[in-house]
């Protein structure tokens, strides 16, 4: 289906026809028109506020949260209310950070923002009658049928049909991501053509900005309903599922499975061995509160938040926190060319004859003729500009005088000065090699004028094309006598000038870019060029940023591969040119769905559906207001360099927010084998559920500090995925090494300390065990090295938690919690088993790491 029928059929209507489809008139609207229609189309704003309560459901959307709510359920359903509370608190805790973060990022996001108020000249008429006037309304008071008057400077307020144009040139790079501006005009009676809808020359966009000219145009459409504003529209739907989204969903099911199977056993076991099938029941709950790790959702949006402080300190706001850890996943990285590898500015290169020698006569005739226009707003004029400083202006002024100027225009595509030196009168033309190649007779090389016969041409020709296939501007600059007279000059005085030679220009690959992509390579991360500018400037660009080029791909291939083709295509190319929106968004699908996890850096409109299809999208601080919202990551420095320090960051929270998902799911598991084996033959609960979860919020309060520890080196050199195979394996192998100290501990209990008979002896030794096996084993587990690597706040918390657990007995907790006082000859085993179980897990954690990625 086509899309924007409207806008495509007002761009090719005549006229009248436009004016009725609009219910307007030349004369303008008149004010009761203007205020009835902005009553029914609204105002002239999009509204990217995200509201709270989608900000809320945003953050409650985790499998960990509904996990846990399923856990408080039960709870409520055995009539254990504190268990309840306390696994509410969890959740709130969780939801509440991840919300706090969320409002955080869009204030910050708020504060980069430009708030200027900005107005735009209408017509409009006080009655039906009345002539039309113009004056300034504020743009949020413009609708449909409302004529504007645009000149250089102004932004396009809303989507307009051009109806009358004067050298009207517009930059629409942020649609477009074409670097040079384009004229725009009304459509030529009986001509009709076929255009990309933003390549439109009768169509002016809202958010694009007035190069140079005027023009007179009539409002096609505003607010939402503009191409600006059904892209930004997309920032608000729900994006696809990213990389860290789809492992989270993983682990979540993982524990889940895990649960769906114990749980059963454990009540079938020890309901069918004590025939006491309600202890069986709270025997199967103590198993699901063993299997959860409560804390799950707080510690990792703890991880996250101090990630994004992290990133923070290194000019990103994080505006997803999910997104820090789709960075650690990202493999591949998509960035639009203009204004991400290069400057978006365009810059004088070199001088050369036609013959392609160095020669400065080209720059200086051109800089000349610089100097003598009244419009010097074309990029290229601007980059002469900069060439001459003050002194060279003066020697100019002195010498020359400007006698006349046949203007630039897009159908002309070139434009000349006369200058006069003594008596002498000259007159000086620069523009597109095209237009001025044909106009010249003869050439300058080496300070000599020759004939400029057909192989000089065809060489000229040839140059200009090497040229451009390198992805350089070529400016042509000629010159001719010309007689002094006083009825002007004209069209006609541009011919059988000498061609004085070449000026390139290129946009400049930004400092530093280099090293940033080399550094994303030594992180794993390969880089694509995704841009909508032409294939010889993309891979320029590209090369000269470092990134292999290859074949380019043109986004008519990109049209014409069905989804299989262009999972081929995308595997091996790295440049992709002349993309429209939809273009993009393909690449970035086809990457994912080749198992690719994808940042995508973007800046215009044309790239927000990019932006919300990728892993992780990234947008700078100076992109549109629509691109910043559908961005997760905000740069406010526009460098790579950043970005590859927020990969480094990315994989340094994953680790350690894995670090306490793996650890703790094995020790869970651990907790829950050594529960089912007690099933078999004790005649009570060998711990009761409550204090699984003052166990277990011990532990989890202590492991808030991973987030602050240290990760090895060799894991921030790849990327890195929540990974559920990785975790069912961790459990399988580390799981039954605790439970065996744990049954050690239970015979120790049963059979030295009699507590056979009295129940709270063996809970309350098996909750102090339990939970300082647990601590300890973090720290033996949480890298590679010895566990005095470990950073201090993870040491310091470790040591404050196991204090408050050998206390909890002593204090008046005891009671409510059903604990009582441990004999002194317990703390020896302690000791002995806890030593054991560290050397235990030292040495499988050494085969295991040979084998498996360790964080």
């Amino acid at each position: 289906m086509t899309r924007f029928p409207a806008l495509r059929a007002h761009g090719d209507a005549p006229v009248l026809t436009l004016f009725r489809n609009l219910d307007s008139s030349p004369k303008g609207l008149t004010e009761n028109e203007a205020a009835e229609r902005l009553r029914r189309f609204g105002d002239n704003r999009i509204d990217g506020t995200v509201h709270a309560p989608v900000r809320i459901w945003a953050a409650a959307r985790s499998p960990f949260v509904a996990l846990l709510t399923a856990l408080g359920v039960v709870f409520a359903g055995v009539g254990d209310i504190r268990g309840a509370v306390t696994v509410g608190v969890m959740v709130v805790l969780s939801i509440g950070l991840r919300y706090w973060q969320h409002a955080r990022s869009e204030r910050a996001i708020s504060a980069v923002r430009d708030q200027i108020t900005t107005t735009v000249t209408v017509r409009r008429r006080a009655a039906a009658d009345f002539p039309g006037t113009e004056r300034e309304v504020p743009t949020g008071d413009l609708v449909p049928g409302d004529v504007v008057l645009l000149g250089p400077g102004d932004v396009i307020p809303a989507d307009v049909r051009i109806v009358a144009a004067k050298d009207f040139v517009v930059d629409q790079s942020a649609l477009s991501g074409e670097a040079m501006p384009v004229a725009k005009r009304a459509p030529q009676p009986g001509k009709p053509e076929e255009h990309e809808l933003v390549e439109t020359p009768a169509l002016g966009f809202a958010g694009t900005s007035v190069v140079s000219g005027t023009a007179t145009a009539v409002v096609a459409a505003t607010g939402s309903d503009t191409y600006f504003g059904v892209l930004a529209r997309q920032s608000a739907e729900p994006r696809a599922e990213s990389s860290f989204d789809a492992g989270v969903r993983r682990v979540g099911w993982t524990l889940v499975r895990f649960m769906l199977v114990m749980v059963p056993i454990v009540l079938v076991v020890n309901g069918t061995v004590t025939g006491d099938w309600a202890q069986a029941g709270m025997f199967a709950v103590a198993v699901a509160v063993g299997l959860t790790p409560e804390m799950l959702p707080v510690i990792v949006t703890t991880n996250l938040a101090r990630g994004a402080a992290a990133l923070s300190r290194r000019q990103v706001i994080v505006k997803r926190l999910n997104a820090i850890q789709d960075l650690a996943a990202m493999d591949v990285l998509c960035v639009d060319k203009t204004g991400t590898l290069t400057e978006d500015r365009i810059a004088y290169a070199h001088s050369i004859d036609y013959s392609g020698s160095p020669d400065g006569e080209a720059a200086e005739y051109a800089g000349l003729a610089v100097r003598f226009q009244t419009d010097r707003n074309n990029r290229l004029d601007e980059a002469i500009e900069t060439l001459f400083d003050g002194e060279d202006d003066l020697v100019a002024e002195a010498l020359f005088t400007g006698v006349a100027e046949i203007g630039f225009d897009h159908a002309r595509r070139r434009a000349s000065v006369v200058v006069r030196r003594g008596s002498e009168h000259l007159l000086i033309s620069k523009g597109d090699p095209d237009e001025i190649l044909p106009r010249c007779s003869h050439a300058r090389r080496d300070g000599v004028v020759t004939e400029f016969d057909h192989a000089a041409r065809i060489g000229a020709d040839e140059l200009v094309r090497a040229y451009a296939e390198h992805g350089m501007r070529v400016l042509a600059v000629a010159a001719r006598e010309v007689d002094a007279r006083l009825d002007g000059y004209d069209e006609t005085d541009e011919n059988e000038m000498i061609l004085v030679g070449f000026v390139g220009f290129v946009d400049p690959v930004r400092d530093g870019v280099v090293n940033a992509v080399e550094a994303l390579g030594e992180q794993g991360v390969a880089l694509k060029v995704l841009t909508g500018d032409n294939r010889h400037v993309a891979a320029r660009v590209a090369d000269s940023a470092g990134i292999p080029v290859g074949e380019v791909v043109l986004g008519r291939q990109v049209e014409a591969a069905d989804d299989a083709e262009l999972r081929e295509i995308v595997k091996d190319t790295t440049v992709f040119a002349k993309l429209t929106p939809a273009h993009k968004a393909r690449v970035v699908t086809a990457l994912r769905e080749n198992g690719r996890a994808v940042g995508f850096v973007g800046d215009g409109v044309n790239d927000v559906t990019a932006l919300r299809t990728a892993d992780v999208g990234i947008a700078p601080d100076t992109a549109t207001d629509a691109a910043k919202d559908a961005a997760d990551l905000v740069l406010l420095e526009r460098d790579l360099g950043v970005l590859a320090r927020g990969v480094a960051e990315g994989r340094r929270t994953l680790g350690n927010t894995l670090k306490y998902v793996n650890i703790t799911a094995a020790s869970n598991f651990g907790n829950v084998l050594s529960v089912l084996a007690a099933s078999a033959f004790l005649p009570f609960l060998p711990i009761l559920p409550i204090q699984l979860v003052v166990s277990n919020l011990l532990y989890d309060l202590a492991q808030l500090a991973l987030a602050w520890d240290r990760v090895d080196d060799d894991y921030l050199s790849k990327p890195r995925r929540w990974d559920a195979r990785g975790l069912t394996g961790f459990m399988l192998v580390f799981g039954p090494l605790s439970s065996l100290f744990d049954l050690a501990t239970f015979a120790v209990l049963w059979h030295v300390f009699g507590a056979a008979a009295d129940p709270l002896l063996f809970q309350t030794g098996w909750f102090v065990e339990g939970l300082l096996s647990q601590l300890l084993v973090v720290l033996v587990l949480r890298g590679r090295g010895t566990p005095l690597r470990a950073s201090r706040p993870v040491v310091l918390a470790t040591a404050a938690a196991a204090l408050a657990g050998l206390l909890v007995p002593l204090s008046p907790l005891a009671e409510p919690l059903r604990m009582q006082a441990l004999p002194a000859g317990y703390l020896l085993w302690l000791v002995l088993v806890l030593a054991g179980y560290a050397l235990a897990a030292q040495v499988a954690k050494r085969g295991y790491a040979r084998r498996r990625a360790w964080w």
